[in-house]
C-alpha cells in the first residue's frame, strides 16, 4: 500500500547549496554528455524525500551512470515523471510562479516547446518574482543566481507536492 511521505524542502535545499558548484563523488557527472543540471535536480529532490522509483523506463532513480532512469537526468523526462507520477517517489504539479517555494523546480525552454535546462529553488522573496527566486544548479554552476539574469523564453514552475512510498 503506497503512503504519503514527506518532502523535507530545508533538506533538499541545503543539499543544493553544499553540491551547487561542485560534485558528489555519489553521482556521475554528465557536464560532457550534454548537461548535468537535470541529475543535479535529480539528487536536490531525492535528499528531500529519500524515495526512489525503480520501475524500467518510467521510474526515477539512479544505481549508477548506465542503470538510471531517463527520468534522472533528462529535463522532459523529470517533468514527465514528476507531475505524472502516481507511484513510488516524488510527485509535482505544474502551476505558476506565485506557488513556487524553495525546494521547487523551474524548467527553461525555447518558444516550440522543447525543455532544455533546470534549475532548484533555493530561496523565493515575498511575493515570488522572477527578481526574488535564488536558484542553484549544474552545467553552467549556479549558487543562488537571480532568476532573472536567464534569457528566458519559456518557463515552467514545477511544486513538489511530496512523496509516496510502500508501507512495509
Amino acid at each position: 500500500m503506497l503512503v504519503e511521505a514527506a518532502y523535507d524542502r530545508k533538506k533538499a535545499v541545503a543539499y543544493a547549496e553544499k553540491w551547487a558548484t561542485r560534485r558528489n563523488p555519489k553521482y556521475y557527472n554528465f557536464d560532457k554528455l550534454g548537461g548535468d543540471c537535470t541529475n543535479f535536480i535529480s539528487q536536490c529532490v531525492y535528499a528531500g524525500c529519500g524515495i526512489m522509483n525503480y520501475k524500467l523506463t518510467y521510474g526515477w532513480y539512479y544505481i549508477s551512470p548506465g542503470s538510471r532512469s531517463p527520468s534522472w537526468s533528462g529535463v522532459a523526462f523529470l517533468y514527465n515523471f514528476l507531475v505524472g507520477n502516481k507511484a513510488e517517489g516524488p510527485y509535482a504539479r505544474k502551476t505558476d510562479i506565485s506557488e513556487i517555494r524553495p525546494g521547487d523546480v523551474i524548467q527553461l525552454g525555447e518558444l516550440n516547446g522543447r525543455f532544455y535546462h533546470s534549475l532548484f529553488v533555493c530561496r523565493v522573496g515575498n511575493p515570488p518574482s522572477l527578481d526574488n527566486i535564488l536558484i542553484c544548479t549544474h552545467t553552467d554552476d549556479a549558487y543562488l543566481r537571480p532568476l532573472f539574469t536567464y534569457e528566458i523564453r519559456s518557463i515552467r514552475f514545477l511544486h513538489i507536492e511530496g512523496a509516496r512510498k510502500w508501507k512495509s
